[in-house]
């Protein structure tokens, strides 16, 4: 390890991504100068199963040839609103779909088929499950991405999921520790605090980490939020060494690798800087950093290091452990990475696609009322909705086409009203008027607790004598605002899986059998 230059020591602990869908001359440079040696995928890097295993295999070739090691190349592959593969793959329900099911084992096989995709398309690393609790309503990031509000909840499905990717030979990282559910700013663009003592985190956030401890998770991500009644300093958990080396290693005994949650994320960047922000997890005890989307930052951070090495500020010893953390765990699952082609034929075939299907319509929830069916082509219902606009920075931008009201209208032939994610009056009265002949109104609700005209809407048209449909998106939480009477689905995702799922149920060949898994809705019975 001595022979190995300090800045190719470096660019092991760095993982960055690129905003294309073939190799940039910027990531080339990152990896040739600086010998980067880890990637992050995100959707723009996605077109179709055989573009993505072209450039897996691509990027092993180019960055095995610069470094002399094989790549960790990552992805947030949770299900749900937080997924990056292609159409032409296999994408699960999310966290709290899955576990509104009430069947630990779904996670497992979603865990399980979702890592033989990666496996087959060269991703070996997939940044989930999450482990966090989210016992706050107003947690504007993790919400429907948790399996549920009890620690119980979590820790019953999000271990099967962890042992599900394990078994089919993808490293998982759970996250993010030491819990990211009990915060009302989203860490991408502000800094979150959690006000809990050590002992109050110990009775909640923290048990689901330690079941995934014993249970043999392999890597564990930071979150970027102050504790400040665990540590005194005032920076994130992931700059901590009270948090990162003292309560994760020592008091929980993670002997795993330690990875950032992305340092570009403004939690970071905006209140450290990401360069300071990278220096300051290494010395907390963070092995592999995650810098996701500007080449500048990756430079700027790999030469901060290494002047903190070379003036003494960091001795290198914390270098050469945590590059053998990371070289060990690449040995175990980046070597024998499939190439291009291999094994592709797994990704988004018959048997995966009716397994997540089934668990998709398992999923779905009823609140309250009766489920009315939709009769095609009948024009007595009419489907209003949003677009999926992007309400925070972990999901991917909506996708071009992907409408509940244009997708329901299709698959019954009805007529449809798109509005605004925040409609006003003028687009309630315009929803009304085409409403006005139909007795039935199915309304698509997408974080409408934040945008409250769409429950402005939901309430004008019970009034106006119509039977109303509301189905849940996002947040089930949306469905505590039922107008008496009305009928709620939870669907917890707002993806082509589930709007699949709910044209089967509004068709009457599926019962809406799952349980909401929050104590809000612990009235909310199976069918």
């Amino acid at each position: 390890m001595k022979a190995i230059p300090l800045r190719a020591k470096i660019g092991q602990l760095i993982a960055t991504g690129f905003p294309a869908a073939a190799m940039t001359g910027d990531l080339k440079r990152l990896i040739t100068d600086y010998k980067i040696g880890n990637i992050i995928l995100f959707s723009h890097n996605v077109a179709d199963k055989s573009q993505l295993g072209a450039l897996c295999a691509e990027l092993q070739r180019t960055i095995a040839a610069a470094t002399g090691y094989p790549a960790l190349i990552a992805i947030d592959q949770e299900g749900g609103r937080v997924t990056r593969l292609p159409a032409d793959a296999s994408n699960v329900p999310g966290a709290m779909a899955i576990a509104a099911t009430g069947r630990p084992e779904n996670a497992y096989a979603a865990g399980r088929l979702t890592a033989r995709e990666l496996r087959a398309l060269g991703i070996n690393f997939n940044l989930a499950p999450v482990l966090d609790i989210n016992n706050n309503k107003a947690n504007p990031v993790i919400n429907v991405r948790s399996y549920g509000d009890a620690a119980e909840t979590v820790e019953a499905f999000a271990l099967p999921m962890l042992r599900g990717l394990k078994d089919e030979g993808v490293l998982a990282a759970v996250k993010h520790f030491p819990g990211h559910g009990d915060t009302a700013v989203d860490s991408h663009l502000g800094l979150p605090v959690i006000d809990k003592t050590l002992a109050e985190l110990r009775e909640l956030e923290l048990k689901p980490f330690r079941a995934a401890i014993a249970a043999g998770a392999e890597a564990i991500m930071s979150s970027h939020i102050l504790f400040p009644r665990v540590e005194a300093e005032r920076v994130p958990a992931t700059m901590s060494r009270t948090v990162i080396t003292d309560l994760l290693k020592r008091e929980l005994g993670f002997d795993g690798l330690v990875v950032s949650d992305c340092l570009e994320m403004d939690a970071i960047k905006a209140y450290y800087g990401t360069a300071r922000g990278a220096l300051g997890a290494l010395k907390a005890g963070v092995h592999l950093l995650f810098i996701s989307h500007t080449p500048a930052l990756v430079m700027e951070a790999a030469e901060l290091i290494e002047q903190a090495v070379s003036s003494g500020e960091l001795a290198e010893s914390v270098i050469d452990d945590a590059l053998a953390k990371v070289l060990a765990y690449k040995a175990k699952y980046a070597m024998g990475t499939p190439g291009v082609g291999a094994e592709l034929a797994v990704v988004g075939c018959d048997v995966h696609r009716r397994a997540v299907a089934a668990m998709s319509r398992e999923s779905i929830c009823r609140v309250g009322g009766e489920v009315r069916t939709v009769r095609a082509g009948s024009g007595d219902t009419l489907f209003v909705g949003t677009l999926p606009y992007r309400t925070d920075q972990a999901s991917s931008l909506a996708k071009a086409g992907l409408s509940f009201p244009a997708a329901m209208g299709a698959a019954f032939d009805a007529p449809i009203a798109e509005i605004g994610i925040d409609p006003g009056e003028a687009e309630i009265e315009r929803a009304l008027a085409l409403a006005a002949g139909c007795a039935h109104v199915v309304v698509g609700l997408y974080h409408a607790r934040e945008y409250p005209g769409q429950l402005k809407l939901m309430e004008r048209l019970a009034t106006s004598g119509k039977s109303v449909t509301a189905v849940a998106l996002g947040k089930p939480y949306d469905l505590g605002a039922l107008p008496a009477g009305a009928c709620g689905l939870a669907a917890f995702d707002y993806t082509p899986l589930a709007l699949d799922s709910l044209i089967a149920i509004l068709q009457g060949s599926v019962e809406p059998a799952g349980r909401i898994p929050l104590a809000g809705f612990a009235g909310a019975v199976r069918q």
